[in-house]
């Protein structure tokens, strides 16, 4: 029994939250969850599905990591699917933002596209802090010939 176990949920909350990792899943949860609430007081809310699936994924990532699954499951390459969940949020927020900014005049559009700007740069943030993390589990192959040749 690891020291994980015994804290109990509550606990692996905490001591997750307050790690690099945790701070911007958190941010990002909560940069979802304002972006959907602009969303839902502009005069056209035609945007929240992106909110609403990142804020999902971002759920699922934040649970999966609390938990500690990702030692557990090692069938899934857990660094590619975070990068790669962190790369589509940062791309996506700041293109629809982009567009929400360009094409929406009532403040609570606008207020969206500025909260999908900084949310799409945290996403971009989370993916440059996972780079490093992908770059070390590669191995280097050998480049010197075999012998016998």
């Amino acid at each position: 029994m690891d020291s994980s176990d015994s804290k109990g949920c509550m606990g692996q909350f905490c001591t997750f939250v307050r790690s690099l990792k945790g701070m911007i899943l958190a941010a990002e949860i909560c940069g979802c969850i304002l972006i959907l609430v602009c969303y839902g007081a502009s005069r056209t809310p035609g945007y929240t599905s992106l909110a609403i699936c990142m804020l999902i994924y971002c759920i699922v990532m934040f649970i999966i990591y609390m938990c500690a699954l990702d030692n557990q499951m090692s069938f899934i390459h857990w660094g590619w699917t975070d990068f790669i969940r962190a790369l589509i949020g940062a791309i996506a927020f700041l293109i629809t933002s982009l567009i929400v900014l360009i094409g929406h005049y009532d403040g609570a559009g606008i207020a969206a596209g500025v909260f999908g700007i900084l949310t799409g740069i945290l996403f971009g943030y989370d993916a440059y802090t996972i780079l490093p993390k992908l770059k070390k589990s590669h191995t280097a192959t050998p480049t010197e010939p075999t012998e016998g040749i």
